[in-house]
């Protein structure tokens, strides 16, 4: 009902009208404070407990990347719009139907990265990265955006790990790109994982295949999905990629791009799958397998989890020789790849993988009297500067209330400081586990708790 349209006696709203006038406010007001208090469809809040084991998921990825070489690198989380549309490629469902695209107060067109290769090239080239000794390995850790139908593990805001290697055709680098992703997997505890690896040539070869592809979908064209019908004139390989059943069925027999390679990349290819024989890492062909971007040129791989429903994706990559060239930089190779966490955690989920648990606390102090509070809040920041975790009592609670606090905090030991225990010079230390205690002196209460953490005896 529109406002406007409401009726007036004497140039005031009859009682009726004013009712409705309330529920459209009442609406607007519920509205809002849904919208204060709601997160935007597919995205997530990172609470403290699930926190945990990302920062276990990160911590390993870290360690990884440090013993094969690599170096982080931070990049903005908006570029301009031009680098995702040259990088990532055109006629790509992230360019065309996924990106979160803007314009700022100067009328600049930008976008939030929807992956991040195109930014680390990007900030390869700009701070020239390219004059340091080759090749130049980083990765990059952070969240990524696209707009896609939510769904468990995918989402409008997600995060991914990846790496990449700037100078270098070795095809032994490949294998040792898809071996270190493997060694993450593996160190995290995941199983069931299979390596999926095709080679998508180079221009030559793609120029020969797309001819004897689009002879071969012709007739069939009328019957492929509208995406498909779309990528037909100008990147029949992409259909070889949908997962339409429909798709998948009439492009089945179609001429795949290994029959086109030409000598240089099918050496390479072959050299890539001998060191991955050699580096103990198994893997199948997947003649279908292209990859969602166009960047992509000769090794391409994907690492599936079985048995865990349709988002069986964990991470992918591939190499990208022209991709830096293509950003205006020199003609220089690359290779990377990225892996989802939220997909990596979602995994080991459905595997069953418990991850280890990680003490809340080490020390909460309990205090009863002003002056006990005062002698805590001291001798909290002395522990801590010794590098020991602690917390305290803020809410002058009764000892029983705090040391219930300090077993929900899954502390190992608690100290109690009343004003009995500040006139005999010492204080309770009590062991959450064992359930004992003891009185120590309260100038060596803190020697007492280092030592105690740092390798000395658990009861002396």
């Amino acid at each position: 009902m529109r406002t406007s349209n409401l009726k007036n006696v004497g140039g005031h709203a009859t009682y009726k009208d004013r009712c409705v006038l309330n529920k459209i406010e009442l609406r607007k007001k519920e509205g809002c404070v849904r919208m204060l208090t709601t997160k935007p469809r597919g995205t997530n809040d990172l609470l403290p407990q699930e926190l945990e084991k990302w920062h276990y998921v990160e911590n390993i990825m870290r360690e990884v990347a440090t013993l094969y070489g690599y170096q982080e690198i931070r990049t903005p989380i908006f570029e301009h719009t031009e680098l995702f549309q040259r990088g990532v490629g055109e006629t790509t469902d992230i360019v065309e139907k996924e990106m979160y695209t803007f314009l700022d107060r100067g009328k600049r067109s930008l976008t939030l990265r929807p992956e991040a290769t195109a930014s680390t090239v990007r900030a390869f080239l700009e701070n020239k990265l390219y004059a340091d000794p080759l090749p130049v390995k980083l990765y990059y850790l952070g969240p990524m955006f696209r707009y896609d139908r939510p769904q468990a593990g995918r989402y409008r805001q997600f995060h991914q790990f990846g790496v990449e290697v700037f100078g270098s055709q070795s095809p032994s680098l490949d294998a040792e790109v898809i071996a270190m992703a493997m060694d993450i997997y593996e160190r995290l505890g995941l199983h069931d994982l299979v390596v999926e690896l095709n080679s998508v040539g180079c221009p030559q070869c793609r120029r020969a295949h797309k001819k004897v592809l689009q002879d071969y979908l012709q007739a069939k064209l009328a019957d492929l999905c509208p995406t498909c019908q779309g990528r037909f004139e100008k990147n029949p390989l992409r259909i070889l990629d949908c997962k339409n059943g429909r798709c998948q069925n009439l492009v089945a027999e179609a001429p795949k791009l290994e029959q086109m390679l030409c000598e240089e990349c099918r050496r390479h290819f072959q050299l890539v799958q001998d060191y991955l024989q050699e580096l103990q890492v198994p893997y199948t062909l997947n003649s279908c397998l292209v990859r969602g971007l166009d960047y992509y040129t000769k090794t391409a791989f994907e690492i599936v989890a079985q048995g865990i429903g349709a988002q069986s994706s964990i991470g992918g990559g591939g190499r990208y020789d022209r991709l830096i060239e293509e950003c205006g930089g020199p003609s220089l190779p690359g290779i990377g790849y990225a892996m989802g966490i939220e997909r990596i955690l979602l995994t080991l989920e459905e595997q069953g993988i418990e991850f280890p648990l990680q003490t809340k606390g080490q020390i909460f102090i309990a205090t009863l009297g002003e002056k006990a509070q005062k002698k805590g809040a001291k001798l909290a920041q002395e522990l801590r500067k010794a590098g020991l975790m602690v917390e305290r009592d803020y809410l002058e609670r009764s000892l029983k209330a705090q040391l219930k606090a300090a077993n929900r905090l899954q502390v190992s030991i608690t100290v109690i400081l009343g004003e009995e225990e500040l006139a005999q010079g010492e204080a309770v230390v009590r062991d959450m586990q064992a359930g004992g205690q003891k009185e120590i002196p309260l100038q060596e209460l803190v020697s007492y708790l280092v030592k105690k953490f740092r390798g000395g005896k658990q009861d002396e």
